[in-house]
Parts: C-alpha cells; sequence; structure tokens
C-alpha cells in the first residue's frame, strides 16, 4: 500500500534476467529458423514439441555451475506433491520422450527442437533467465557416424543462417580422451566412476570456461579456488600442481594437423583403455566428417573443448564464430562458441536402465542473432508493412479495401488506425514500422480516380536539402492509377530490394 493508503501501482519492468522480444526480431528469429528447420528436415529430422515444464526428477541435475540438488531451475511443488520445474535445456526432455515412447518411435529416431528454456542463474551482461535453442538429435546410433553427421549437418545449418563458410569453426574433443587423462592424473577410476566426480565436475566447468578467464583463471579453479572482480568465491577442485599441469597440458594439446592432436593425446592418456577408445574415435569422426566435404577449414580437433553439462560420454563440439565485430564502443568483439553437443549414450538409461546412445547438437538461437545482426552491422532492419493513410475518416471502407487487395497480393499491409487529423503523425507512425511506402488518396485524388504512393526509404534519402520541387520531381512519390496499386507498391518493393 501507498503511504496515502491508496494501491499502489506494479512497476512496469521485466524480471530480473528476462527481456522482451519486439517485432522486428522475432521475425527475424523465426526467419532464421526456418531456414534452419529446412536443413534439418533435409537430412531426414523430424520435429517433436514437448511442454515447457518437466518433473524435476526426469530434469535431473546435470547443470554447469550448481552444487546444489535441483539448483539452476524454476521448480515448485504441485497440489499433488510433485516437483515440477521448467526445462533447463531440450535435450533431457528428449531423453524422457525416448524413453516413454520407445515401443513405438522408430529407431534411431531423429528429431529436431526449437523453443525457449530457462535457468535460475544470476543473470549479468548478455545472460538471461529465458533464451531460446534449436537442437537436432539421433537417438539409438552407436557409430562415430552419427556424431560425424550432426557436425557436418551443423555447418549446412549455420551457413543457412546466414554464417558464412570461412566465419566459423567446428571444434571437435572427446569425453573419453579427458577421462583418460583425468585416469593418468589419479582423478579417474574405471571400476568406481563416482570416485572423484565432484572434483571432476569443477575440472569439466573450469575447461569450459578457458575463453573467458584465461589460463590463469582456470589454474586457480583447479586449485584452491577463484574470486571474481565482484568478490564472489567460486571453490577449486583442489587438484596438486602437478595434477594441474596434466590437465593444463591436455587442454593445450592441440597440434597443427589432426593427426599431430591425436598423437598428443595418445602419449597424454597412457596406458588407459577409454582414453585410447576415444583418440581413436576422435580419428574416425574427422574421416567421416571429411568425406561429408567437412575439412581443416571447418572442422578441427581442439582439446580445449569439453561442454560443461554433466551428461556427455563420448564426442563433443562446438562451434565457434571466427570472425570479428565492434561493441557499442568500437571496441574488437567475438561472439565466440554459438552451437555445442556431443554424445549421451547413458542419459536415457536413467529411466529404463538400458543403454540407448545419442548424440546432437544445440544452437544458441539468441546468440546466433546478435552475431548474424552484429555482422549486418548497420545495414536496413526488417522490413515493416505498407501503411494505407487517412485521409478522409468517412473513407474508411476505402482504405480498408486497399490494404485487402495489398495483402490479396502477398504484400504486408495495414491501414493506419489512430487519429488521421495530423498527417505528419501518420507518416512518422509509417516511419516508425520501417514501412517501404505509404499510400495516400485523399478526396482530390479520389475523385481522379488515382493514388498517391511514397517510397519511403527513398524520401529519407532525398528529403535532406531538397527543395519542394526538386521533391516533388524525384520518384520517391508517384501517382499511380486506383488500378494500379499493387503493380505500383510492387515497383516501390522492387526498387529497395534492388
Amino acid at each position: 500500500m501507498a503511504k496515502d493508503g491508496r494501491p499502489r501501482r506494479p512497476r512496469a519492468e521485466t524480471p530480473k534476467g528476462f527481456r522482451d522480444w519486439f517485432g522486428a526480431e522475432v521475425a527475424a528469429r523465426e526467419g532464421m529458423l526456418a531456414r534452419i528447420a529446412a536443413v534439418y528436415r533435409a537430412w531426414g529430422f523430424d520435429p517433436l514439441e514437448t511442454p515447457a515444464v518437466e518433473t524435476v526428477e526426469a530434469l535431473g541435475k546435470f547443470l554447469p555451475d550448481v552444487d546444489r540438488p535441483n539448483a539452476g531451475v524454476f521448480a515448485w511443488q504441485d497440489e499433488d506433491g510433485d516437483w515440477l520445474a521448467l526445462r533447463y535445456d531440450l535435450t533431457a526432455p528428449l531423453a524422457r520422450v525416448a524413453a516413454q515412447h520407445r515401443a513405438e518411435l522408430p529407431f534411431p529416431y531423429r528429431r529436431y527442437a526449437m523453443g525457449p528454456v530457462w535457468r535460475n542463474e544470476k543473470p549479468g551482461p548478455g545472460r538471461f533467465r529465458q533464451f531460446w535453442q534449436c537442437d537436432a538429435d539421433t537417438v539409438g546410433a552407436p557409430t562415430v557416424a552419427a556424431d560425424a553427421e550432426i557436425c557436418a549437418m551443423l555447418a549446412e545449418a549455420l551457413e543457412a543462417a546466414g554464417i558464412a563458410r570461412g566465419d566459423y569453426l567446428i571444434r571437435v574433443n572427446s569425453r573419453k580422451v579427458l577421462n583418460g587423462v583425468l585416469e593418468a592424473a589419479g582423478l579417474f577410476d574405471p571400476a568406481d566412476p563416482e570416485r572423484h566426480a565432484a572434483e571432476r565436475g569443477i575440472v569439466l566447468r573450469a575447461i569450459d570456461k578457458l575463453d573467458r578467464l584465461g589460463e590463469a583463471g582456470v589454474r586457480a579453479l583447479l586449485g584452491a579456488g577463484r574470486r571474481d572482480d565482484s568478490g564472489d568465491f567460486t571453490a577449486g577442485a583442489g587438484l596438486s600442481e602437478a595434477q594441474a599441469a596434466v590437465v593444463l597440458g591436455f587442454v593445450a594439446a592441440r597440434g597443427a594437423t589432426g593427426a599431430d592432436t591425436c598423437a598428443r593425446l595418445r602419449d597424454l592418456v597412457g596406458g588407459s583403455a577409454a582414453g585410447r577408445e576415444g583418440v581413436d574415435e576422435l580419428e574416425a569422426l574427422a574421416a567421416l566428417a571429411a568425406a561429408q566435404g567437412l575439412g581443416p577449414d571447418r572442422l578441427v580437433l581442439d582439446p580445449a573443448v569439453v561442454r560443461g553439462l554433466g551428461y556427455y560420454t563420448g564426442p563433443v563440439f562446438e562451434a565457434e564464430l571466427t570472425f570479428e565485430t565492434r561493441d557499442e564502443r568500437g571496441r574488437p568483439r567475438r561472439f565466440g562458441s554459438v552451437a555445442g553437443g556431443g554424445r549421451y549414450d547413458d542419459l536415457v538409461a536413467r529411466f529404463t536402465g538400458e543403454r540407448l546412445p545419442a548424440t546432437g547438437v544445440s544452437i544458441g538461437v539468441d546468440r546466433l542473432l546478435a552475431a548474424l545482426a552484429a555482422r549486418a552491422g548497420a545495414g536496413r532492419g526488417a522490413e515493416g508493412p505498407v501503411v494505407v493513410t487517412v485521409m478522409d475518416r468517412e473513407r474508411m471502407a476505402d482504405y480498408l479495401a486497399m490494404a485487402a487487395e495489398l495483402r490479396a497480393a502477398g504484400i504486408r499491409a495495414e491501414v493506419y488506425l489512430g487519429n488521421p487529423r495530423n498527417f505528419g503523425n501518420q507518416l512518422r507512425y509509417a516511419d516508425r514500422r520501417s514501412a517501404p511506402a505509404a499510400v495516400i488518396q485523399g478526396s482530390d485524388e479520389a475523385a481522379r480516380g488515382i493514388v498517391t504512393l511514397k517510397d519511403l526509404a527513398l524520401g529519407a534519402a532525398l528529403a535532406s536539402g531538397a527543395s519542394h520541387e526538386e521533391w516533388r520531381a524525384q520518384p520517391a512519390q508517384v501517382e499511380v492509377p486506383r488500378s494500379g496499386l499493387v503493380a505500383g507498391v510492387r515497383a516501390i518493393l522492387a526498387r529497395r530490394d534492388g
């Protein structure tokens, strides 16, 4: 209650860590996802939609950067006492679907999914609690050929989204190789995989932050811990200097070629059977990817890739954008990773007790959209609808008919439905809507059977410094017969697109 006794008005603000998406942004996302979906369908993948809400039990405890059960998710208890939560990714729901519908699904089962996910984590610049993911997965394929196929399809999807070849790199590693290195460091026991699990989790998350924290920051997390600039302290894995040196040597093992990298990794895993198997799989994956056109210019073996989630069991991969843009202050900026995934052969077994191999990739939709926007720079934004202005209120039916005629011809169009008294306000509205053109017909034009079409983009370019006579002489404003409305608007749109 306010001090004077009146009810307090709610604050008009988004919750912390969330944001609003407006027309042009939503249209850009829809267009990009449609292009990616077309690639996935061409590769034989079918769409799948799952609820935004899953049981906490089904989601499991796989989020990075959390050590408490159920931490990191938005969860609540329903009237039956069951704990539910908003999904934190699209992979855990897929594991539930594969287990629940295993009798009806064709295996290997190929699916793609797109939608928002939620994480109850500390928000920060560019880090939101709700964001979109776009996934593609193959469930029931045990061989590395499925991993190689996912990588090749990811490359095609990125190019369909608008990332040019040469502006991205798919980096591949293996959790089996990492386990072999950790075994050599005394942090993994094949006979007792749960032993040292907490320390391995911290190691994974530390390596996953290498590009952000640098070697010094990762070394601190491998040891006693690290305090960030805000004063928050993150406990480390407690490794000795010798153990940390083995892990950091693994991260830096990338060679000039894939063969060089594999040779170094074989030395690092020593006698570990899991490690040797992981290196064999990396060699096979690289060869199968090359057979699909992914040479070293688009796919490399890189031990620095580990992925932060705890359910990966084999090859893991990330797609990194390699081009440089500028931030709002003109400083160089690189977007880094926009997609990641890998093999998770044990996830479905949580439900069934039987191992069902799976592999997949997830594209960070918001991050990829931001990269595409930055790459485009200050170019033309998303185009709005043609605006039919209102000169005479009593002729509203005529204006509505014009807009309907344009829409029937496949052209986005709307009638100005605000107060038509000030014509300048109508044109300002059209500008704010990024309208390519405005349609004008007053009583004089109606009597002569014509309409005036204003090319708003060209008009803005000519308006600065042009006299009224010069303006009228330019093609930014033309009169066409009423019967030629559609053709006249199409001519403006063609000039704009050309």
